[in-house]
């Protein structure tokens, strides 16, 4: 009798609200264990919203590469990734730092549907698997099992700029100044003649524009900045540890669960790690909140703090901080112990938290006639 009905339970597929890399990589292990699963997805095509974007796949927060982690997990890592080493941090005076490491401290992926996507590799090896992935398909319920990885609700930081063509070299630069990026960070990332350039905002919101012009600015003093054919684009994050990741029966992943770290807006792999967790509480009947408040609830709670301690440091307070951050021999180890607990971390967790709850402003757009790029990428949705 049990056998029965473990072989009709299996039989009935898991769906699942989205196809970002949280709701594939739930999805990839569901099939890897034997179930069926249609993932639904509202756009046309993966990773719509991004549109070739270039992110950074972090590699601090585990002793283990996460190419290596992908592997473990029995996600595929068939997607363009150069690693990144170095980069180069301006202060708020213009004065460049230096940063190395001597392993990859991120790899380097474009996020979008194309060839050699972090999205569209996940979306191969899915359908690969005999997942059935629809696009143009809206759920409008979910009666049986199922996973909700819909993307962000709510907007605690964006990132607005511009995506373009150019005949720069390769290469990484970022500039801390809350002239350019409040309480963030302005960054231009360039791969094989094309390029990102974006202010990354925690505050600030409604002069996005202005913010954008000087970090444009900025880049073209400072590094030389060339665009060929820009293309606007912006993006949300919203961070957020629930007290409990289920929306009635079902598991929610991903940023629409507001796993993404706090301090620099890392999310993919917090992203990966919670669809994986979600898909192993179905197929083992174990709790999803156990299993992601164990593994990764520590870490998220560590980059609250950090986060906290980031906005703290002023414009005359960016110079040490890089001074720091260049003189480190080992700056992937370094940052490792940054975001893992520690008693410090967690003495100061009930104040950040506090302070970091009741500095989260911004997060609804009510421009008059609005125009600006994150409001029209349908990213600021909210419960």
């Amino acid at each position: 009798m049990t056998e029965t009905k473990n072989k009709i339970h299996s039989e009935i597929p898991v769906e699942i609200a989205g196809a970002g890399p949280a709701g594939l990589a739930a999805a990839i292990t569901l099939a890897h264990a034997g179930r069926q699963v249609i993932v639904h997805e509202t756009q046309k095509e993966v990773g719509h919203r991004f549109g070739g974007d270039f992110q950074g796949l972090e590699n601090w927060s585990t002793k283990e590469n996460v190419l290596k982690v992908f592997e473990g997990l029995g996600l595929t890592t068939d997607f363009n990734a150069p690693p990144g080493d170095k980069c180069i941090i301006y202060d708020p005076k213009g004065r460049s730092y230096t940063i190395k490491s001597d392993e990859p401290l991120f790899y380097l992926v474009e996020r979008g549907p194309g060839p050699g996507t972090l999205d569209s590799a996940l979306l191969k090896q899915a359908q690969s698997l005999g997942i059935d992935v629809r696009f143009n398909s809206r759920l409008r319920e979910m009666t049986g099992e199922g996973i909700l990885a819909a993307g962000p609700r709510a907007a605690d930081a964006i990132a607005v700029g511009y995506h373009f063509e150019t005949e720069m070299g390769d290469g990484c630069w970022a500039i801390c100044d809350n002239a350019l990026a409040p309480q963030g960070y302005a960054y231009l990332l360039i791969s094989n003649g094309r390029g990102t350039v974006k202010t990354c905002m925690f505050s600030g919101f409604k002069q996005e524009k202005r913010y954008l012009q000087r970090t444009v600015a900025a880049f073209e003093r400072l590094v030389g900045l060339e665009m060929r054919n820009p293309r606007p684009h912006g993006g949300s994050g919203n961070f957020h540890i629930p007290r409990s990741a289920y929306s009635g029966p079902h598991p929610r992943v991903g940023e629409q669960a507001g796993f993404q770290d706090t301090l620099w807006g890392f999310g993919m792999r917090l992203a990966v790690s919670s669809g994986v967790l979600a898909a192993q509480s179905l197929l083992h009947g174990e709790s999803y909140d156990r299993l992601w408040q164990r593994d990764l609830k520590p870490q998220m709670e560590t980059s609250v703090v950090n986060r906290v301690l980031f906005s703290l440091v002023s414009n005359r307070g960016f110079s040490w901080f890089l001074r720091h951050l260049e003189s480190r021999p080992n700056l992937r180890e370094s940052l490792r112990k940054h975001y893992q607990s520690s008693l410090p971390k967690r003495l100061l967790s009930p104040w950040a938290k506090r302070r970091y709850e009741s500095r989260r402003k911004d997060v609804t757009c009510d421009h008059i006639d609005c125009h600006c790029i994150w409001c029209r990428s349908e990213c600021c949705a909210h419960d």
